[in-house]
């Protein structure tokens, strides 16, 4: 279980940082989503792979339990990234507006579609 995990979380880790490195804005966003999915994936995974065992620990009974803290990390982070998605959303919509172009181009120093008045 802990291979098919440490799989899922490179898997994700990777295809995130590949589509960060585009030069396009929807799959830097993409990318970035799949970051966080990661991220998310490994701090559900960090508070051990514990199956039928109770989330906290009880008076009586077994010793063992389920870590609640990685579970409410991970919520949190769930919130925190669907902001960031939906904040990246908006700068994108408000740059593809302006430039007529999803293109992240750094070297370009005139917009697109100025040639002429230059």
């Amino acid at each position: 279980m802990e291979l098919i995990v440490a799989s899922a979380v490179g898997v994700l880790t990777a295809g995130g940082v590949y589509l960060v490195l585009r030069l396009r804005s929807f799959p830097v966003i993409l990318g970035l989503a799949l970051l966080s999915y990661a991220v998310n994936v490994f701090l559900f995974a960090s508070g051990r792979l514990a199956i039928n065992m109770p989330p906290v620990l009880q008076k009586y009974g077994e010793a063992s339990y389920t870590d609640p803290l990685p579970q409410a990390l991970v919520l949190t982070a769930i919130v925190i990234s669907f902001g960031m998605t939906a904040v990246l959303v908006m700068i994108a919509l408000g740059a593809f507006f302006e430039a007529e172009t999803d293109e992240i181009n750094m070297d370009d120093p005139a917009p697109a579609g100025d040639e002429d008045r230059a």
